[in-house]
């Protein structure tokens, strides 16, 4: 990318490219350009490779987006991968805490980012969720345009039996109180539904769409290509520091700077570049995650109903014969506060991204996965070395995290809403009781980079998503996010993305 450019985005994940999107769609005449430290995967730049039917094509792609970490010591892969697609911050020795300093941090090195591996999850913010500085209307908008992005959907899956039984037991068990809209559903998936097939992941290509053909005259996206530090004097951002592959450097100018490298890279690379203000990685919220695996009672058809496969679903929750019964989907079961103060999700198997140890279900089985909202301190942070470097040349990520007490109540509050769970739709698999997953696991970080309302040193960025005192300089992604979450947070963050994309085309005189 050797010209200059009106706007530099560094990371090419969904955040990234939806500020790329709406900077596009609102002013149609400003040079972009997108940089990527990982390989392009896939012909079509950002592809969700869950869509990838042929699984020797699928983990080739994974493994390419573990950083060179993996592929430098293969023997030992297990212990700097937390799962397919992903890559630890620092690697993991076997038998090592599971909870202090965010053991399984993780994130995704390639083109579309964590986009290319995501389970598509995009439920809304609620109550203490939401950012109270934006009003109610603007956030429904801003929400809407995220969802249009993203191609959200709760018509991903077929209302099966399985699906139909799992949804009403679920909802005699949850329901009870809660608020209109916030009843046990589908849940909000970013995904074009395919009849009789699993539907279509969404990824960074989607947000993209015509960018994503590579044919866009404004539009460059760089793969293999790390962003050393931002430039900046006088005040403002003036483009960046790029190493490409073969180690050489040079220098991009820009009007505006977006990084959006997510919640553990963007702060490192402003603190690379010497931008340092006093919240940058701290309030680091993982959102502990509790799973368990249920078997559901599926109701037999009664007589002469139920044989043979393709017959029509004759009563609500009733098994047909058809295989595609045992499909549930993915339901909902979403955060109120004080009610259920926790993101529940129930997902089919291979909708979830979690190995729960079950192959060839003989019936409905499916995973739960209930987040909870972190106790969020500053005292959770990211700290940085300066004098040891991570395999693309920035400072070492060190990850000061531990659960408090009422995390730990939470946690236990969780248990026992998946317990009531269990019960509603048939009971626990063996092995499948409730369990806390590894800190780190979620994947949902957030409030590194986070906004605020003033520059009283709690926040990094404006409610624009401007980096305080650069006013060139935005930050994007799950990192911004100021409040205790427990629901997936992608929606919130693409809308967020939004809102300042708006802003930087306004600023440049779209």
């Amino acid at each position: 990318m050797s010209a200059d450019r009106d706007v530099i985005i560094v990371g090419s994940g969904l955040v990234g490219c939806a500020y790329a999107r709406i900077l596009a769609e609102r002013a149609p005449a400003l040079r972009i350009g997108m940089l990527e430290a990982g390989p392009r995967l896939t012909g079509t730049a950002g592809v969700n490779v869950r869509n990838e039917t042929d699984a020797a094509t699928r983990a080739r792609y994974q493994l390419a987006s573990e950083g060179p970490q993996a592929a430098a010591d293969p023997e030992h892969r297990a212990e700097y991968s937390a799962r397919p697609g992903t890559h630890r911050v620092r690697r993991r020795r076997p038998g090592s805490p599971d909870q202090d300093d965010m053991p399984d941090a993780s994130g995704s090195t390639n083109v579309g980012g964590m986009g290319a591996h995501w389970t598509c999850a995009c439920p809304s913010p609620y109550g203490s969720e939401r950012i109270a500085f934006i009003k109610d209307a603007e956030w429904a908008e801003l929400e809407a345009e995220a969802a249009r992005l993203l191609h959200v959907s709760t018509a991903g899956f077929e209302p099966t039996a399985g699906a139909r039984t799992a949804l009403a037991g679920l909802a005699a068990a949850f329901d009870a109180g809660r608020p209109r809209g916030r009843q046990v559903q589908p849940m909000p998936l970013a995904c074009t539904p395919r009849p009789g097939a699993s539907p279509r992941w969404s990824g960074a290509d989607t947000v993209l769409g015509p960018l994503a053909s590579g044919t866009h005259d404004t539009f460059e996206l760089r793969p293999d290509t790390v962003v050393r530090r931002i430039l900046h004097s006088g005040g403002g951002a003036t483009g960046v520091e790029i190493a490409g592959r073969d180690g050489a450097r040079a220098e991009v100018r820009a009007r505006v700077v977006v990084v959006a490298a997510d919640a553990l890279r963007t702060p490192q690379l402003l603190w690379a570049s010497g931008i340092r203000p006093p919240a940058l990685g701290r309030y680091l919220n993982d959102q502990p995650q509790v799973v368990a695996a249920v078997s559901v009672n599926l109701p037999d058809a009664g007589p002469g109903r139920g044989s043979g496969a393709g017959q029509v679903e004759l009563n609500y929750g009733q098994r047909t014969g058809d295989q595609r019964d045992l499909l549930a989907g993915v339901a909902w079961v979403p955060f109120i506060d004080g009610l259920h103060p926790f993101h529940g999700q129930v997902m089919q198997l291979d909708a979830s991204p979690v190995d729960l140890g079950v192959e060839d279900p003989s019936g409905v089985v499916v995973g739960l996965g209930w987040f909870c909202a972190k106790d969020i301190r500053a005292e959770d942070r990211l700290d940085f070395d300066g004098d040891e470097l991570d395999a693309f040349g920035l400072p070492a990520i060190r990850i000061r995290y531990r659960l408090t007490d009422r995390d730990r109540a939470q946690i236990e509050a969780a248990m026992t809403q998946q317990r009531r769970a269990a019960e509603a739709l048939g009971g626990f698999i063996p092995r499948g009781e409730p369990r806390l997953l590894p800190a780190g696991t979620s994947l949902h970080y957030q409030g590194t980079v986070r906004m605020g309302e003033a520059d009283d040193g709690t926040s990094v960025c404006d409610p624009a998503s401007a980096v305080w005192g650069l006013p060139n300089l935005y930050v994007g992604g799950n990192g911004v996010i100021p409040t205790a979450t427990a629901c997936n947070p992608t929606l919130t963050s693409v809308a967020l993305a939004v809102r300042a994309a708006r802003a930087i085309a306004e600023s440049l005189g779209a």
